[in-house]
């Protein structure tokens, strides 16, 4: 009886991640769920699923993490992923001057589909490339405050801030954190953040079709 009575108290939100191809959207994602990096990774084919539980504050929530190709042949899948999301995460590339260009574009796929009813994450990844960078911090700081969206550059390589921006993310999601942080940046507040979260996560093959397979993970076990 115990254990039905936790489960009901399970939250559970679904994050969407969009950005064009190479900015390092998996990368982000394995290295949150996994700890770990691939210099290697393959592009994504279609949408691929992973799902992770955090005990956080005292609660139980669990993050559905929805990773989408950036190729233009799969553009057309990601307004359905878009439409029932809880947030939306479209990541850039520092190094890479046409991945911020085309957060515009990004944007739009988002609030066409959610409006204002979605909370939308900027992530400016490859921060462990500062002499190759081509986009400024001031620049991102400046385009995620114009358009009200949280804002942080994160390494998806190295770890940098990524653990804080999810924990701080779910916080927002939770509705535990004030409405006055929604131009905070996610990664300088992760730092002063006291809450304590353990975590699980892992994976499990679906497909939909031979142009669009789904993956989801299973459960395994590790500390954040």
């Amino acid at each position: 009886m115990q254990d039905q009575s936790i489960t009901k108290q399970v939250k559970k939100y679904k994050l969407v991640f969009i950005g064009d191809q190479s900015v390092g959207k998996t990368s982000i994602i394995n290295r949150f769920i996994n700890d770990s990096f691939q210099g290697t990774q393959q592009p994504t084919v279609g949408i691929d699923f992973v799902a992770k539980t955090l005990h956080l504050d005292n609660k139980t929530i669990r993050l559905q993490l929805w990773d989408t190709a950036g190729q233009e042949r799969f553009r057309s899948l990601i307004p359905s992923y878009i439409r029932d999301s809880d947030a939306a995460i479209i990541v850039y590339d520092i190094t890479n001057q046409a991945s911020f260009a085309s957060v515009n574009k990004w944007l739009d796929y988002v609030r066409e589909e959610r409006g204002d009813g979605v909370l939308i994450v900027l992530l400016a990844n490859k921060l462990d490339l500062p002499d190759q960078r081509a986009v400024q911090t001031v620049d991102g700081q400046q385009f995620a405050k114009q358009q009200n969206l949280i804002f942080s550059e994160v390494s998806a390589k190295e770890g940098n801030n990524i653990n804080d921006v999810f924990k701080n993310l779910a916080q927002l999601l939770q509705g535990s954190e004030k409405s006055d942080q929604t131009d905070m940046d996610l990664g300088i507040k992760g730092a002063a953040n006291n809450s304590k979260c353990t975590t699980a996560g892992g994976t499990i093959q679906l497909s939909t079709n031979q142009d669009a397979p789904v993956k989801q993970t299973q459960d395994k076990q590790c500390q954040c």
